[in-house]
């Protein structure tokens, strides 16, 4: 474990790489509130609060089977814990959740990026990635306008042929 942390201060502190943590959260595994609470203070202190955390919900699979698929419940208590530490841009993941899912500005609360697992919803950030209401910069890499992402499942046919 200590090489992967100690890789995450070097891409912050020495790189200009921009870096998001994704948790896959797995029941009974790790996503206690003692774990849970120790990386986000980790987070906090070692990369800053602006890196986003994504807490991920996982689905039973392939060897694990025998473990039951994370609760929503338990991605909103992640994602609080992580607030309440200090982590900025906190997010649920692989669940229907629009709040959890969503950007908000941390210095007056304002619904910044609106999401619902793909789909983009309320943008309200300015062309320089700022809040629309207050003004504060928001964390991150944006686009002067959102663009078209969303879920894009395609149709594939698909035909035996000899």
């Amino acid at each position: 474990m200590r090489p992967v942390l100690e890789t995450l201060e070097y891409l912050k502190k020495e790189t200009e790489v921009w870096v998001e943590l994704t948790t896959l959260l797995i029941p009974g595994h790790n996503d206690s509130d003692a774990e849970l609470e120790a990386m986000t203070a980790w987070v906090v202190e070692h990369l800053g609060p602006d890196v986003p955390m994504h807490f991920t919900a996982f689905h039973p699979d392939w060897k694990m089977l025998d473990v039951p698929p994370t609760p929503p419940s338990t991605l909103t208590r992640a994602r609080e814990i992580a607030l309440r530490n200090g982590v900025r841009y906190a997010y649920t993941g692989n669940v229907h959740d629009s709040r959890g899912g969503s950007t908000w500005c941390h210095a007056c609360e304002a619904l910044l990026i609106e999401r619902d697992w793909y789909e983009l919803g309320t943008w309200g950030l300015t062309a320089g990635g700022r809040c629309a209401a207050c003004g504060t910069p928001c964390a991150g890499v944006f686009e002067a306008r959102p663009g078209t992402c969303g879920s894009r499942r395609m149709p594939v046919a698909m035909s035996a042929s000899g």
